[in-house]
């Protein structure tokens, strides 16, 4: 392959790209709103302001990359602005969720060629210099499992009166590892935590309520009667076991 036909295929490459992300930009911008700036009114999860970063490395990311990201995090409901590529979280002991899809974000810099120093050497010019362009995906921390504490995005506690008082007094006296957070509610068995959105997610106050009791409902689940002990048992008899 020709240094002209690299070069051919390296523009076609940021050609596209930039196509890529005008269009989207564009696309939100017929539907009504601005890609980058939450929407008043609605029941999308609040991730806190801040400038989106690598979780990895702690760098912030740049240019064109802030408005892609915080698209991304309004439109997937995050709780948080930190960002990993797949191979860096399974670097920190974690990993992407199956399923997940991760969001596109680009890196541009210039390089000099060593033949381009050699000839400015040579005829006492300026080297040129080769502008490039890399993309890669990334995935927000609420995307991954099993990261370290000091990793995943941190959540904002929601405002006083959200939670009713005697649910907060019940869900404290479990002693279960209970966060506020992210876009899913579940129970994380491997890490034996109960995670559930934000009440300012929910439509109506009553249905955050009722999700947390569930998902708290699955954390109490082990403790009544551990794995091990329902082997041979029917799910009728598990629940009638578990009730008495």
């Amino acid at each position: 392959m020709s240094k002209h036909t690299k070069r051919v295929g390296a523009g076609a490459d940021r050609a596209s790209l930039y196509t890529e992300i005008t269009g989207r930009i564009i696309a939100e911008l017929e539907a009504g709103h601005i890609p980058w700036v939450q929407p008043w009114g609605t029941a999308a999860i609040k991730a806190p302001l801040a400038m989106p970063r690598n979780a990895a490395t702690r760098r912030g990311y740049s240019g064109i990359n802030v408005l892609i990201l915080w698209g991304a995090v309004i439109e997937g409901g995050f709780s948080g602005q930190s960002w990993l590529t797949f191979r860096q979280a399974l670097g920190l002991g974690g990993h992407v969720r199956k399923g997940e899809r991760g969001t596109t974000v680009v890196y541009a810099d210039r390089f000099t060629p060593d033949d381009e120093r050699r000839r400015a050497a040579e005829t006492g010019e300026e080297p040129g210099a080769i502008a490039f362009l890399k993309r890669f995906t990334v995935f927000n921390t609420d995307q991954c499992d099993g990261l370290p504490e000091g990793v995943t995005a941190s959540v904002v506690p929601p405002p006083p009166g959200q939670i009713e008082p005697r649910a907060e007094a019940l869900i404290a006296a479990t002693g279960a590892d209970f966060r506020i957070g992210g876009a899913r509610a579940y129970y994380n068995t491997t890490g034996d935590f109960v995670q559930v959105p934000p009440p300012a997610a929910y439509f109506e106050p009553i249905n955050w309520h009722r999700t947390a009791f569930h998902e708290l409902s699955h954390y109490a689940d082990l403790r009544t009667m551990p794995r091990s002990g329902r082997k041979g048992l029917s799910r009728k008899d598990w629940c009638l076991t578990a009730s008495a």
